[in-house]
């Protein structure tokens, strides 16, 4: 044989090994790349999309944190707004009761110190009775008298 016929032969042995790869091999190998390569930017482009979502979500959650952080710090303040007015309101009210309980007193006071008197002048008329009685040396009759006596108790 001669070595023309040969690498002519393997030339064309060669064309027919590259049609049939590129024919028949070469499309469903090229296809598979093409859809993985397809899928993996697909996976990328998702991958993007939720970081972005998720950056999204973090900064909402931020925001709601921020706001329920002021919310709770108005109530706070309410709720001490709140106690303080309260405490007020016993305060008035217990300076009230302070008062009524002092007023009450004092008009008990002023009733223990008339019926003290009235004591005492009913005491004072008794002895001025016996004084006027040891003068002048008789009985003087309280129910025969009781108008001058009425008038001695209020003269004291």
């Amino acid at each position: 044989m001669n070595i023309n016929a040969t690498l002519f032969l393997q030339a064309i042995v060669f064309a027919i090994l590259v049609w049939f790869t590129m024919r028949f091999i070469w499309p469903p190998i090229t296809k598979a790349l093409d859809e993985r390569a397809q899928k993996i930017a697909d996976g990328l482009k998702a991958a993007d999309l939720a970081k972005s979502e998720l950056a999204t979500a973090n900064k909402k959650v931020d925001e709601q944190l921020a706001q329920a952080r002021g919310e709770t710090t108005k109530q706070l303040a309410d709720a001490e707004k709140r106690a303080a007015a309260i405490v007020d309101a016993a305060k008035v009210r217990a300076e009230e009761e302070g008062a009524k309980i002092v007023a009450a007193a004092k008009a008990e006071a002023e009733q223990q110190a008339m019926r003290a008197r009235e004591a005492l002048r009913e005491q004072v008329a008794a002895l001025a009775v016996k004084g006027a009685e040891q003068i002048l040396q008789r009985e003087v009759n309280a129910s025969v008298h009781a108008e001058l006596l009425g008038r001695l108790k209020t003269e004291l």
